[in-house]
């Protein structure tokens, strides 16, 4: 398979992802996420433990913590099997298992 289509079918099925199953489901039905409500960083401000977060501080720390499991277990099952099967680990393992757990993270705190 040519790498450009490769990287075609990943985007794709990352967009899908996160137009159907992160827009639609996680954020809508599942967190009920409404800019109208405060944070609890705002609500609740004390300049000690309750500090809004620069948004690029927190954008490191969601890009940092979507790694997981991907980065050691893939390669170690791509030496076993070959590259298909660490691929769809990290597809679909970003999808259902890293993104959900780290958005519901970020809006639970």
């Amino acid at each position: 398979m040519p790498i450009l289509l490769l990287v075609a079918v990943i985007l794709a099925i990352y967009a899908v992802a996160y137009l159907f199953y992160g827009r639609n489901i996680l954020q809508e039905k599942v967190v009920r996420a409404s800019p109208e409500r405060e944070t609890p960083a705002i609500a609740k401000f004390d300049g000690i433990d309750y500090v809004p977060a620069h948004r690029f501080v927190l954008f490191g720390h969601h890009f940092a913590s979507i790694a997981g499991a991907g980065p050691i277990v893939g390669p170690a099952i791509a030496m076993a099997y070959g590259w298909l099967l660490p691929l769809v680990w990290v597809l679909f393992g970003n999808v259902f298992m890293g993104a959900v757990h780290d958005y519901l993270s970020l809006m639970a705190s």
